[in-house]
């Protein structure tokens, strides 16, 4: 019996779900050369502009320098080094949390923290719209697993009523595919009442939202006892790459003991966590970022509803475009990319069928002009202005 991957990926290709990866040729930014092709760029999440900042390119060379290249061992061994240290420091300071710890990924990080916590006997409760790599964190654990109406605490505490052993409810900060925010208030309630823990993934909020840039839980304000477990990820405003998970002193010691995935696997590059010191730093002291990054969300969101586009209620960088049709987001997208405008299709698995959609995402490194150029050309594609000029 073989496998027969050539059927599968022709189905693939047959649905419109085929998925190829676009060679980007430049740095990050908003003006990038992709597949050979200058693009105005409104598809990644380097929302705050410091992927290629020169303080922060200054700081991974002056690192590089200092600490070599290669994090040389597990954390555990010989691989935990002074700027790893330094950041989890930061990172802890930057989120108000007791303590951090340094992940290479977000998604080791979510697996991380959910399977070192609850296993078999336990409950792991989690929103219907959360990052796959929560979800797969969910099912690895062993632990009895449940998925609540997006965003709904009323669905929440129905489901609680029923867990079992010790609960975790994991939801995101920030909905990837969505944009939309978690009402961590509410759900903190609901978990608290019934004795669960609340575990929030801000891969997306960290750097955008709160006075300081701390994220979503600064947005709110909650402290480590309404949000135990706080996933952060340091590729998307920080510009740079890894993650962290930040709690109270008992849960950081916890992961460190038992977090198979932290245990296991070589450090980051110290050069990597000397560039995202350097990132911090600008992300905290900078808040002209932030404000630019809030007026670009408001005049995109005015000009895209003026020309009658359908968005979804997000007033983060994440302002998607919901078309439907798989087949028609992917012509959308390639009918922008024509007029030289980069905003990528996302089709199921990754949203949910018949939720196609134009992933407009905007930075601090755009402008107001490159957002009014980007409303023009979407107006030019749009179904409606097309049948004007029919």
């Amino acid at each position: 019996m073989a496998f027969d991957l050539t059927a599968r990926l022709a189905q693939r290709r047959a649905a419109d779900l085929y998925r190829q990866r676009p060679l980007l040729q430049s740095p990050q930014g908003p003006e990038v050369v992709v597949d050979g092709q200058p693009l105005l760029a409104f598809c990644n999440n380097d929302y705050l502009g410091l992927a290629n900042h020169p303080e922060v390119i200054a700081a991974w060379r002056a690192g590089a320098e200092r600490w070599g290249v290669g994090g040389g061992a597990s954390h555990l061994v010989i691989g935990h080094s002074a700027p790893h240290h330094a950041l989890e420091e930061a990172l802890a300071d930057l989120t108000g949390r007791p303590r951090a710890l340094l992940f290479s990924t977000g998604y080791m990080a979510n697996l991380a923290a959910i399977t070192a916590l609850v296993g078999q006997g336990d409950s792991v409760l989690q929103d219907r719209l959360n990052h796959a790599s929560l979800l797969d964190g969910g099912l690895l654990s062993g632990a009895r697993f449940g998925r609540y109406l997006h965003n709904d605490p009323a669905s929440l505490g129905k489901r609680l009523d029923k867990a079992v052993g010790d609960a975790l409810v994991v939801t995101d900060g920030v909905f990837s595919m969505d944009g939309d925010v978690a009402d961590l208030p509410a759900l903190a309630a609901v978990a608290k009442a019934r004795g669960a823990w609340l575990m929030v993934d801000d891969a997306h909020g960290l750097g955008t939202l709160g006075r300081q840039g701390g994220g979503v839980v600064e947005h709110f304000g909650l402290g480590v006892d309404q949000v135990p477990v706080l996933v952060g990820t340091l590729g998307k405003a920080c510009g740079t790459a890894g993650a962290f998970v930040a709690g109270s002193e008992e849960l950081i010691e916890a992961l460190v003991q038992f977090a198979r995935p932290y245990i296991y696997t070589t450090s980051q590059p110290p050069a990597l966590a000397c560039a995202t010191l350097k990132s911090l730093e600008l992300l905290r002291r900078e808040t002209w970022r932030r404000e630019h990054l809030a007026a670009l969300i408001a005049q995109f969101r005015q000009g895209a509803q003026a020309i009658g586009l359908q968005l979804m209620d997000s007033h983060t960088p994440i302002q998607p475009i919901l078309v439907g049709d798989s087949a028609r987001a992917l012509e959308l997208s390639r009918r922008l990319r024509a007029r030289g405008v980069l905003v990528t299709a996302i089709r199921p698995p990754t949203v949910p069928v018949g939720g196609a959609r134009l992933r407009v995402t905007l930075s601090a490194a755009h402008s107001a002009a490159q957002v009014q150029l980007l409303l023009e050309v979407l107006a030019q594609c749009h179904p409606t202005r097309e049948a004007d000029h029919a």
